[in-house]
């Protein structure tokens, strides 16, 4: 089998780990990748934004499957594309990516299925938004609509602050189209949680739970990021407290796409607050998470090939759908001055870890120059291990993590630590 996937970060070279423990698979191809994919699979040099060229190579090559990785070619129309020359690819189309492209669009069905979320409000005037947040309260939450990178949500402690913030996003521009709306929303108290659900648009499957460490800092403190690492799963699911999510939320999810008539088949990630009044949805992403891409794929043992094949053939239900009841955790290691202005260009040393047992090394930011792996991007690298217990799984990570060396490099040294200490 051909496979070809479509991103650069951990996630996808995570995806393409997976994808070669299965003997079918050939031949993989990463568009665009990073120095991590090249050494298990064949770069491209076509970025994620380019549909056509994409779409030309695949008309060519004719793989046997495509994999998605990142939101925005996704929310571009890349399935569609690709559907209407009948190659198959794994992911939503782009009604169905409007469940991460629009935050909008998203509140507007969790409202009108009554799927649990925050109370909210959506404006595309100034003084309207205002007017609903000086009624909400504080703190509140201040979305921009679109796509923005993880950057477009603001988290607000007054009326000041939350004047400032939408000045920012609707008059200012600051993320340019993503801002043309603003959701504005209670704030949510409690524990985040991330369920992953893959589905063949009328059954699916859920994946163990995860929880993301946005923040930079030990602590949860600093700026917002993609992602400082995670683990799974995540203790605070409870098996009482998933059921509630699948009844209340995949549930009436997937009625809400039958009756909207949106073909819906891909992951459904999504993000939660376990409140005291029960799970309520943060937000929806219409792929796989990063970085928990990198502790679930470990603990999927069913082929991830065969996953796709029925979600493409709709027959998901079919399948046995097997998970480890180990626990995996990773770390990221971020270049120095990530978020705000990462120095890339250090030479990494100690990679040879990969190759460790019960241990993956995923490569993000990283680029190939001159025989060397340096870094290129924020987040460099994630470190995962999986064990029979997290705090072994979390004890692994680290030690493998303390290997690997390049200059100035930040990672956040507790990760689990809600799980761990409470």
């Amino acid at each position: 089998m051909k496979i070809l996937i479509i991103g650069s970060g951990a996630r996808e070279h995570a995806i393409a780990w997976k994808v070669k423990q299965d003997p079918r698979v050939t031949q993989i191809f990463v568009a665009p990748g990073n120095a991590g994919t090249s050494s298990i699979a064949q770069n491209l040099p076509i970025p994620v934004t380019d549909l056509e060229g994409l779409l030309a190579w695949a008309k060519k090559e004719r793989p046997n499957f495509t994999i998605v990785g990142p939101e925005v070619p996704l929310c571009l129309g890349v399935v569609d594309l690709f559907e209407k020359e009948n190659l198959p690819i794994f992911g939503p189309n782009k009604q169905g990516a409007q469940l991460e492209g629009s935050k909008i669009f998203t509140k507007n069905i969790l409202v009108k299925y009554q799927i649990p979320t925050a109370l909210s409000g959506s404006f595309t005037e100034l003084d309207k938004a205002e007017s609903f947040s000086q009624q909400l309260g504080f703190p509140q939450v201040i979305k921009a609509d679109g796509l923005a990178a993880g950057k477009g949500v603001l988290i607000v402690q007054s009326f000041s602050e939350a004047q400032a913030g939408l000045r920012q996003i609707l008059v200012e521009r600051q993320f340019g189209e993503a801002g043309n709306s603003v959701l504005i929303e209670e704030f949510l108290d409690g524990q985040e949680a991330s369920i992953h659900a893959i589905t063949d648009g009328n059954s699916y499957r859920i994946l163990p739970s995860a929880q993301d460490h946005k923040r930079v800092g030990d602590g949860d403190t600093g700026l917002n990021t993609g992602g400082m690492g995670a683990y799974s799963p995540a203790p605070c699911v409870t098996p009482e407290i998933l059921e509630i999510v699948r009844r209340t939320v995949f549930d009436p999810l997937l009625l809400a796409f039958k009756k909207e008539g949106i073909d819906y088949r891909g992951v459904l990630y999504a993000g939660l607050m376990l409140t005291s009044k029960g799970p309520k949805v943060l937000e929806f992403n219409a792929r796989l998470g990063d970085p928990e891409t990198q502790v679930l794929l470990p603990l999927l043992e069913t082929s991830l090939i065969d996953v796709i094949e029925a979600v493409w053939k709709r027959s998901l239900d079919q399948i046995e759908f097997k998970v480890s009841p180990q626990h995996a955790m990773t770390v990221v290691m971020a270049a120095p001055g990530y978020p705000e202005n990462p120095i890339t260009g250090g030479e990494i040393t100690g990679l040879e870890i990969a190759g460790k047992p019960n241990t993956a090394l995923f490569h993000a930011g990283t680029k190939l120059i001159n025989n060397k792996i340096s870094t290129a991007g924020g987040r460099v690298l994630t470190i995962t291990a999986w064990a029979e217990s997290l705090q072994q799984a979390r004890d692994l990570a680290y030690e493998r993590l303390s290997l690997v060396t390049f200059e100035g490099a930040h990672y956040r040294r507790d990760i689990g630590y809600r799980a761990l200490n409470s």
